[in-house]
């Protein structure tokens, strides 16, 4: 318990001296008559003690007036643990290759881009946008930026906690359209990562890179665009999404439609290793959906951060219960004085 105006308190000694003035005025004085000898081994009555009581009964009522001016408050401690968030670029490979047929999702062939999509949903939100439970845990107050790239990078969404928002962006993200548009930037879309995270200060930064092919465009070589994020303190997790070997490629079909190709899949396992551990982080390869989940929970239990307890002091005022107590007495004399302890002048 504290006091919000201790010096208030200053006036208990005042009251004391009250009590020695109100005692010594209320002892008796000699009546002077023989007959006050003989009274004196009586015992006193119940309203005679009450009646000496009355001056301790009314210090008791300026007491409880001087606890209430000095405002005492009973403290209440509340810890609040929070978990202090971490940036996250997501970085997504939307070239043509990543329409390759060669990851499962719920247990059905699909193409590379919609795995990645599929998981980055359950990375960030744990599954539920889709009404699920999801086997990733999502995200808690990390700020999320995502970029994609095929022959140029684009910032689709800044550094953001609202969640919701950046699932609605990736539901809209797509394999290029136009030949002119394909290629592999990988450099380009680091920088633009870079510029992303450099929105935020303070929290640790990750650029989470997801591709399936070799750099082959763009101006900015990617172990160039590693040593730039080493240098802001930036980790880049590579993801080399597709299966081993040969996988089917849709292809246009000469009289429209669809036709199915194997080609070859040429992941750049070697530089997307050494982009990784460049800026300490670490590269995965995924070769099937359940992979690049269980790539994103190693990731998510590497990059934890760090929980924080705020302690806040929530005080209670108690002058109300103070000043009900000193009402109360204060009634109590009243009615004695006015009733059984009542004094003839």
């Amino acid at each position: 318990m504290r006091f919000a105006s201790p010096e208030a308190l200053l006036l208990l000694p005042a009251i004391g001296l009250l009590i020695v003035w109100l005692r010594r005025r209320g002892q008796p004085r000699a009546a002077g008559f023989p007959v006050a000898d003989a009274l004196a081994p009586l015992r006193p009555s119940i309203a005679v003690r009450m009646h000496r009581a009355l001056p301790w009964l009314r210090a008791l009522v300026l007491g409880f007036a001087v606890i209430s001016l000095a405002r005492p408050q009973w403290g209440v401690e509340a810890t609040r643990v929070h978990r202090e968030g971490i940036a996250i670029a997501m970085v997504i490979d939307t070239s043509s290759s990543m329409s390759a047929l060669d990851l499962q999702l719920d247990d059905r062939p699909s193409s590379r881009l919609e795995v990645v999509k599929a998981t980055f949903r359950d990375f960030v939100d744990g599954g539920r946008a889709g009404g699920g439970e999801g086997d990733l845990g999502g995200r808690d107050g990390d700020a999320i930026g995502m970029v994609t790239f095929a022959r140029y990078a684009d910032s689709i969404s800044p550094l953001t906690l609202d969640y919701e928002a950046l699932v609605g962006l990736l539901d809209q993200v797509g394999i290029v359209g136009l030949p002119t548009e394909d290629g592999t930037a990988i450099g380009d879309a680091i920088v633009r990562a870079i510029d992303l995270l450099g929105e935020t200060d303070g929290a640790s930064k990750v650029i989470i890179l997801l591709t399936d092919g070799s750099y082959n465009a763009g101006e900015t070589e990617p172990l160039v665009a590693a040593q730039i994020a080493a240098a802001y303190g930036i980790r880049i997790y590579a993801i080399g999404a597709g299966s081993r070997g040969s996988a089917l490629m849709p292809v246009p079909a000469p009289g429209g439609g669809v036709d199915h190709v194997k080609a070859q899949v040429t992941i750049d396992d070697t530089a997307l290793e050494q982009i990784a551990q460049l800026t300490g982080g670490r590269y995965f390869r995924a070769t099937d959906g359940a992979a690049l989940r269980a790539i994103y929970t190693e990731i998510d239990r590497l990059e934890t951060a760090p929980n924080v307890a705020e302690h806040h002091q929530r005080y209670i005022e108690l002058f109300p219960l103070f000043v009900a107590l000193g009402l109360g007495l204060l009634l109590l004399e009243m009615l004695l004085v006015n009733t059984r302890l009542r004094t003839v002048p």
